[in-house]
């Protein structure tokens, strides 16, 4: 891990510790575990001011291009829940892969679990998307 652990930007954690504790009641037991991991990660992440934040760490409205051991590359967008959209590949941070690539940054190999079992997946870019609005919650 680049950076020793998760970082997240001050106003995006707190968003995501609130939309984490609503969704602690997920119907799939895959996506409710992969909550669970993202939950504990964030005991130990490193939260940073907007001017602080490294330009290739994955956070809200990050493009992001992965490489998986089997083979497989894509090229997705982490983005809030009501923003998802698989044709556009805009997935949910409440997604098993949004909660997984959240924090990481570009470079970063990450463990996650498929249906099929436990690969590794490289994140091979980040950019972000400054045509996105930031995330604007009250602290």
């Amino acid at each position: 891990m680049k950076y020793g652990s998760i970082i997240l930007e001050k106003k995006e954690y707190v968003y995501l510790k609130r939309i984490l504790n609503i969704s602690g009641y997920a119907e799939n037991f895959e996506t409710q575990k992969s909550l669970q991991r993202l939950s504990n990660e964030l005991k130990d992440a490193q939260i940073v001011d907007e001017t602080d934040m490294p330009e290739d760490v994955i956070r809200f409205n990050s493009k992001i291009m992965v490489y998986s051991a089997n083979g497989w590359e894509k090229t997705l967008q982490l983005v809030i829940p009501s923003e998802k959209d698989a044709k556009k590949d805009k997935i949910s941070i409440l997604t098993p892969m949004g909660s997984a690539l959240f924090g990481y940054s570009e470079g970063d190999t990450i463990e996650w679990d498929f249906p099929s079992g436990t690969q590794k997946i490289k994140i091979v870019t980040v950019t972000q998307d400054t045509t996105q609005k930031k995330i604007e919650v009250p602290i």
